[in-house]
């Protein structure tokens, strides 16, 4: 009953105070940020059951321009703008279709790295636009397991920028 949960940051964002937190646009490098990785989970052939976004600005940018590549449509979560837990993520994934579903998550630090912290035991450095893919069994209080972790700069080779 295994299944992934690929949690991406948003990529690179206005600086604080630009303008309301909620509102705050990707620059042209984290558009980049996202379209790149559309790319290259389009090159790993990756298939998502559902992709969900925060409703911040930053985080639905990088989830729509990621999912273009993939031809998926993107579901608001607002959970996902803050306060984002290891039990939030499980309910979503557990939501996949079957054994070996994935499903995408577009949100926010410090949130991300403290999901994988307490889905997998893991520490883990979540770069602006970053990765982590996390295999979770069916069961509800489970231990995951950590199966990879994606900078921008890797995902750019992967998709061959």
């Amino acid at each position: 009953m295994a299944r992934q949960l690929w949690l991406l940051r948003h990529g690179d964002a206005e600086p604080h105070g630009a303008r309301a937190d909620s509102d705050r646009r990707l620059t042209p490098k984290g558009e980049e940020q996202a379209r790149v990785t559309g790319v290259a989970l389009a090159r790993l052939e990756v298939c998502f059951d559902a992709v969900f976004s925060s409703p911040r600005v930053r985080a639905h940018a990088t989830a729509t321009g990621a999912a273009q590549a993939l031809g998926a449509d993107v579901i608001v979560h607002p959970p996902l703008s803050a306060g984002f837990d290891a039990d939030d993520a499980r309910a979503l994934v557990a939501a996949a279709d079957a054994d070996g579903g994935k499903v995408l998550v577009v949100g926010h630090e410090p949130d991300f790295s403290k999901v994988t912290g307490d889905l997998t035991g893991a520490r883990v450095d979540f770069k602006k636009g970053g990765i982590a893919v996390v295999r979770i069994d069916g069961s509800a209080s489970s231990r995951g397991e950590l199966v990879a972790l994606l900078r921008p700069r890797e995902l750019a080779a992967i998709a061959g920028t």
